[in-house]
Protein backbone atom coordinates (compact mmCIF):
# COMPACT_ATOMS: atom_id res chain seq x y z
CA UNK A 1 0.00 0.00 0.00
CA UNK A 2 1.27 3.43 -0.95
CA UNK A 3 1.33 5.96 1.86
CA UNK A 4 2.82 9.37 1.13
CA UNK A 5 4.00 11.43 4.07
CA UNK A 6 4.97 15.08 3.69
CA UNK A 7 7.21 16.99 6.06
CA UNK A 8 9.10 20.25 6.25
CA UNK A 9 6.29 22.78 6.42
CA UNK A 10 6.21 25.59 8.94
CA UNK A 11 5.81 29.28 9.68
CA UNK A 12 8.43 31.56 8.15
CA UNK A 13 8.86 35.20 7.22
CA UNK A 14 8.78 36.45 3.66
CA UNK A 15 12.08 35.83 1.90
CA UNK A 16 12.89 32.69 3.86
CA UNK A 17 13.32 29.16 2.52
CA UNK A 18 11.76 25.81 3.30
CA UNK A 19 12.39 22.31 1.97
CA UNK A 20 9.45 19.97 1.79
CA UNK A 21 9.97 16.22 1.64
CA UNK A 22 7.68 13.39 0.59
CA UNK A 23 8.37 9.86 1.75
CA UNK A 24 6.80 6.50 1.06
CA UNK A 25 8.13 3.75 3.26
CA UNK A 26 6.69 0.89 1.25
CA UNK A 27 7.82 1.50 -2.32
CA UNK A 28 10.63 2.86 -4.41
CA UNK A 29 9.99 6.29 -5.83
CA UNK A 30 11.38 5.29 -9.20
CA UNK A 31 7.96 3.80 -10.03
CA UNK A 32 6.15 7.12 -9.52
CA UNK A 33 5.78 10.31 -11.45
CA UNK A 34 5.75 12.95 -8.71
CA UNK A 35 4.24 16.37 -8.18
CA UNK A 36 3.43 18.99 -5.60
CA UNK A 37 0.12 20.80 -5.43
CA UNK A 38 -1.10 23.37 -2.93
CA UNK A 39 -4.40 24.58 -1.59
CA UNK A 40 -4.91 27.97 0.02
CA UNK A 41 -7.96 28.75 2.18
CA UNK A 42 -11.02 29.30 0.02
CA UNK A 43 -9.19 28.38 -3.18
CA UNK A 44 -9.00 25.33 -5.41
CA UNK A 45 -6.04 23.01 -5.29
CA UNK A 46 -3.43 24.24 -7.75
CA UNK A 47 -0.40 22.78 -9.44
CA UNK A 48 3.03 23.78 -8.14
CA UNK A 49 5.67 21.49 -9.69
CA UNK A 50 6.04 18.08 -11.32
CA UNK A 51 8.87 15.71 -12.19
CA UNK A 52 8.98 12.56 -14.28
CA UNK A 53 9.84 9.08 -13.02
CA UNK A 54 13.38 9.32 -14.38
CA UNK A 55 13.80 12.91 -13.26
CA UNK A 56 14.50 14.16 -16.79
CA UNK A 57 11.31 16.18 -17.30
CA UNK A 58 9.90 18.81 -14.96
CA UNK A 59 7.53 21.73 -14.93
CA UNK A 60 6.61 24.60 -12.63
CA UNK A 61 3.68 26.91 -12.16
CA UNK A 62 4.51 30.40 -13.39
CA UNK A 63 4.03 31.77 -9.87
CA UNK A 64 6.93 29.71 -8.48
CA UNK A 65 9.36 29.57 -11.41
CA UNK A 66 12.84 30.66 -10.41
CA UNK A 67 12.04 30.26 -6.70
CA UNK A 68 11.00 26.61 -6.26
CA UNK A 69 12.85 23.48 -7.33
CA UNK A 70 11.53 19.94 -7.44
CA UNK A 71 13.87 16.97 -7.12
CA UNK A 72 13.79 13.28 -6.38
CA UNK A 73 16.00 10.67 -4.83
CA UNK A 74 14.66 7.53 -6.45
CA UNK A 75 14.12 4.84 -3.92
CA UNK A 76 13.70 7.24 -1.05
CA UNK A 77 11.95 10.56 -1.43
CA UNK A 78 10.92 13.60 -3.41
CA UNK A 79 11.55 17.19 -2.40
CA UNK A 80 10.40 20.73 -3.04
CA UNK A 81 12.97 23.41 -2.29
CA UNK A 82 11.18 26.71 -1.79
CA UNK A 83 13.24 29.91 -1.77
CA UNK A 84 12.26 33.55 -1.46
CA UNK A 85 8.89 32.61 -0.03
CA UNK A 86 6.06 35.11 -0.33
CA UNK A 87 2.84 35.50 1.70
CA UNK A 88 0.89 34.29 -1.35
CA UNK A 89 2.71 30.95 -1.06
CA UNK A 90 0.78 30.28 2.14
CA UNK A 91 -1.14 27.02 1.66
CA UNK A 92 -1.31 23.37 2.49
CA UNK A 93 1.15 21.57 0.23
CA UNK A 94 0.37 18.08 -1.03
CA UNK A 95 2.67 15.48 -2.49
CA UNK A 96 1.18 13.37 -5.29
CA UNK A 97 2.38 10.18 -6.98
CA UNK A 98 1.27 8.74 -10.31
CA UNK A 99 1.90 5.26 -11.68
CA UNK A 100 0.21 5.34 -15.09
CA UNK A 101 2.65 7.47 -17.08
CA UNK A 102 6.32 8.42 -17.12
CA UNK A 103 5.33 12.06 -16.56
CA UNK A 104 1.94 13.26 -15.32
CA UNK A 105 2.47 17.00 -15.40
CA UNK A 106 -0.15 19.42 -14.14
CA UNK A 107 -3.14 17.10 -14.19
CA UNK A 108 -4.39 15.97 -10.76
CA UNK A 109 -6.42 13.16 -12.30
CA UNK A 110 -3.20 11.41 -13.40
CA UNK A 111 -1.98 11.04 -9.82
CA UNK A 112 -3.16 7.94 -8.00
CA UNK A 113 -1.91 8.74 -4.52
CA UNK A 114 -1.89 11.83 -2.33
CA UNK A 115 -0.37 12.72 0.99
CA UNK A 116 -2.22 14.36 3.86
CA UNK A 117 -0.52 17.71 3.32
CA UNK A 118 1.85 19.97 5.21
CA UNK A 119 1.07 23.57 6.15
CA UNK A 120 3.30 26.37 4.89
CA UNK A 121 2.61 29.83 6.30
CA UNK A 122 4.57 32.86 5.15
CA UNK A 123 4.21 36.08 7.10
CA UNK A 124 4.88 39.50 5.64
Amino acid sequence: QVQLIESGGGLVQAGASLRLSCLDSGHTFSSFAMAWFREAPGQDREFVAAISKAGRTWDYADSVKGRFSISRDNGKSAHLQMNDLKPEDTAVYYCAAGTTTEYSGRYPSLYNYWGQGTQVTVSS
